[in-house]
């Protein structure tokens, strides 16, 4: 079955980025002047994804909005004859994607967000893409998933290595075999382990293809210990009655998670917008020499 649906979870509270996310959602966030969600939805559509599910909460208006149409933005521009603008503001509307919305009340986790999906996914595979990952590759991650499950017919979830150190942060996948370069059966799935039990340095990145089997095992999941329904778990029960398989993404990942990595990643996407790459590659050599000088 051709997989042609995606879910986004928006719900956070975005709590480490306070306090701008006080008032304003951490997937508005702008990296340059495109906001992180529509680097998403862009992979989304480069990927052949026709409908998406955008799970939001409280004070999330804002993405609804950036997506929408404005005809007074529009008329201003038309009439100033600013027509770059103009295209640029019409393209947003007109992805050629549909966006759906519903909410999440409650900050219950990530498996609650993608439960709220059920309906609107009925029996397909889909994809479920988180926006603290931007991922760099010739081929979209999101359409690489979608080619594995053409081949296997089975739920994929992308990985790579992280150092080990990290993986107190990151759902962590226990190998078993590698089936096909870059593919590996998976023994099962933690969520989050201490660094002296992970199972290993592969990290789930932000980026899954799942059948519909996931749901009615996390309408039965258990909260955690923090009352959140974790999408790992479900993941890991789902891996013992149907093998769910593991992508090793071998391209560029932008964690836009935390401030430091947010930073980082807009300053390299900086580097390569038309606007600001030379002005910004001199005064980052000015300010290393300055830096040099005072050390």
């Amino acid at each position: 079955m051709k997989v042609r649906k995606a879910i986004i979870p928006a719900a956070g509270l975005g709590t480490r980025f306070m306090p701008v996310t006080k008032a304003m959602p951490k997937e508005m966030l702008p990296i340059v002047d495109k906001p992180t969600i529509q680097f998403i939805v862009e992979e989304a559509k480069k990927s052949g994804i026709e409908d998406i599910l955008i799970v939001t909460g409280k004070n999330k208006r804002s993405i609804e909005d950036h997506f929408d149409s404005n005809p007074e933005l529009e008329q201003n521009l038309q009439e100033k004859g600013k027509t770059g603008l103009l295209k640029m503001s019409q393209e947003i509307t007109h992805l050629g994607i549909n966006i759906y919305y519903t909410r999440q009340p409650y900050p219950a986790g990530l498996g609650d967000a993608i439960a709220r999906g059920r309906s609107f996914i009925g029996d397909e595979p889909f994809v479920v893409m988180l926006g603290d990952d931007l991922m760099m590759d010739k081929v979209p991650l999101t359409k690489q998933l979608i080619d594995r499950y053409s081949e296997t017919n089975a739920s994929t979830i992308a990985v790579m290595p992280v150092p080990h150190k990290e993986v107190y942060k990151y759902g962590i996948i226990e190998p078993d075999s590698e089936i096909a370069p870059g593919l590996i059966n998976v023994k099962s799935f933690v969520e989050k382990p201490e660094v002296d039990k992970a199972p290993s340095d592969y990290a789930i990145i932000g980026r899954y293809l799942l059948t519909p089997e996931i749901f009615p095992i996390l309408a039965e999941q258990k909260p955690d210990k923090g009352g959140e329904i974790q999408l790992t778990d479900a993941i890991d029960t789902m891996n013992k009655t149907q093998r769910v398989l593991a992508h090793v993404f071998k391209g560029t990942r932008h964690d836009v998670g935390n401030k430091e990595s947010y930073l980082e990643t807009s300053i390299e996407y900086g580097l390569k917008h038309p606007e600001t790459k030379d002005a910004l590659r001199k005064y980052i050599i000015d300010l290393g020499k300055k830096l040099e000088e005072q050390n």
